[in-house]
């Protein structure tokens, strides 16, 4: 007889014009890892916030069964009060506060004069950070720790609230491979010690590592659930389920057509840290990006490639900035973001809610914000020319939207990643640099990003692909540049890389 600890039955969940969730259901036993899987917008997140609470009942049609009780949660306490714990994919910490402080943050310990109990805040947190693997001081600020170390203190937090169904928004977007197994070897360890885990992940190589179920929903609505063992548990049936075809190719096929002139050239740059100028971050790096050739940049986290493609990009990052910038053969001096776009250079970060987009602004005010100069008649913006180019501009990307009115905040996270492709596509750059592109996004939406970079670079632009994800780098590139503690230490041609000759590179070079 199985033991579930959940299950949610006819789950529906309408927003003004949408139907996010229709009829969903979902079952999980107890001390399993359980992925819950779909393309962008297909419902995946809405679920859970309906579950912890944050989609408060009422707002909702269905039932939730947990431990056997009919549950309806008003708020996320009283979810967290049953031991149901949500962690989402931008974490909820506050950097200038310390590892204890972000732990307990409105739950604090207090002493008979009604003070906080520092020591047994810093004692209790320890003692919950050693539970995850996590050996820091609790007194340590949270923006001195990395990513993956930050990844652990919310689980530590978790923890902190007697967790018995732990759920993560993809809590490896952010991390390197090496601290993604390591996450994900977690979680195996804490099934073994009877805790529940489900795990909302678009990289289908952790579905496979990891999980013991994956249930499947596709525009709002349940699918299939495949059980490892029993059914056939592979990325292509993953896929198939998700996009509801198979995808016999991950990456399109593009004529490699690169010409000989050079689109982008550095040479010797280097940048020092903007808070510590003595701290160089990327020492002397050279390297040519060819009109028609897509360019890769390969490297853990800390290796300097972000910083590099900020501050090559109008100077964005660093301090005590040298060294030499050509586009299209010209010296150019990019004091500013604003002359790096009028002379052909485009960023898009990797961050595309924080520097990426104003979440709370329509997708036309992002679109045309680069370059209101495009739309504007006597300095004055045409509304008509504005709606007009928006349009066309969320058309070419494919963004699913009713209307170009629509907040960017309210669009799925491939949506929402079209839009900021849209917005720097719409400055008609001749050089185009991605950070981390395809971040956070389902393999439908990654395909159609990989068609627009093989569209510009067939259009004789030059392409840089910044990702952690080194199957996409030899998936997508010409050549790759690998990069460790702001160092250049290889190009490779990506028809002859593979992973192990990469790693070996960082391997051989770290201190």
């Amino acid at each position: 007889m199985a033991d579930i600890i959940l299950e949610m039955k006819s789950i529906t969940k309408e927003f003004p014009g949408v139907k996010a969730l229709d009829n969903v259901n979902l079952v999980v036993e107890r001390g399993e890892i359980h992925a819950l899987i779909g393309e962008n917008g297909a419902g995946k997140s809405t679920l859970m916030n309906v579950l912890s609470g944050i989609y408060p009942v009422g707002t909702y049609t269905g039932e939730i069964y947990y431990d056997g009780q009919l549950c309806e949660f008003k708020t996320l306490r009283d979810s967290e009060a049953k031991g149901i714990v949500i962690i989402h994919q931008e974490l909820a910490l506050i950097p200038l506060l310390t590892i204890g402080e972000n732990m307990f943050l409105g739950n604090e310990f207090k002493n008979k004069l009604g003070f906080i109990d520092w020591d047994r805040t810093y004692s209790e947190a320890e003692k919950h950070m050693k539970q995850v693997g996590l050996y820091e001081s609790a007194q340590t600020l949270i923006k001195d720790i990395g990513t993956g170390k930050q990844q652990l203190v919310e689980i530590a937090k978790a923890f902190s609230k007697n967790v018995k169904l732990l759920i993560l928004d993809e809590p490896t977007s952010s991390l390197n491979d090496e601290d993604a197994k390591m996450l994900l070897d977690l979680l195996i360890e804490f099934k073994k010690q009877g805790l529940t885990s489900i795990i909302i992940t678009h990289k289908l190589n952790e579905i496979i590592y990891c999980a013991d179920k994956a249930t499947i929903i596709r525009d709002g609505a349940t699918i299939e659930t495949l059980v490892k063992g029993v059914d056939e548990f592979s990325e292509d049936r993953i896929i198939k389920g998700m996009v509801g075809r198979a995808m016999d190719d991950r990456y399109p096929e593009r004529e490699h057509n690169i010409q000989p002139e050079v689109g982008l050239e550095v040479r010797n740059w280097t940048v020092h840290h903007p808070l510590y100028p003595e701290r160089i971050v990327d020492d002397n790096i050279s390297f040519t990006v060819h009109k028609g050739e897509v360019v890769g940049f390969s490297g853990l986290q800390g290796a300097g490639r972000t910083e590099l493609a900020m501050s090559i990009f109008g100077k964005s990052y660093g301090t005590n900035i040298s060294g030499e910038l050509f586009i299209n053969g010209k010296q150019v001096h990019l004091k500013n973001c604003e002359a790096a776009i009028k002379h052909g250079l485009a960023y898009v970060t990797e961050d595309r809610k924080t520097n990426g987009l104003i979440l709370g602004e329509s997708i036309r005010f992002n679109t045309t914000l680069p370059r209101l100069d495009k739309v504007c008649t006597n300095g004055v913006i045409d509304r008509d020319k504005e709606v007009k180019v928006a349009g066309d501009m969320t058309e070419a990307m494919g963004t699913k939207t009713p209307t170009i009115e629509q907040a960017v905040g309210n669009l799925s996270g491939g949506n929402q990643q079209k839009a900021l492709l849209g917005k720097w596509m719409f400055t008609e750059p001749d050089v185009l640099i991605l950070d981390e592109p395809t971040r956070g996004i389902d393999v439908g939406a990654k395909y159609d990003i990989y068609c627009l970079i093989n569209q510009m670079v067939a259009n004789g632009k030059s392409v840089i692909m910044i990702s952690s994800e080194m199957p996409e780098l030899l998936g997508m590139c010409d050549r790759i540049y690998v990069m460790n503690e702001g160092k250049l230490l290889a190009e490779l041609n990506a028809k002859e890389a593979t992973q192990e000759i990469i790693m070996g590179h960082i391997i051989r070079s770290t201190k």
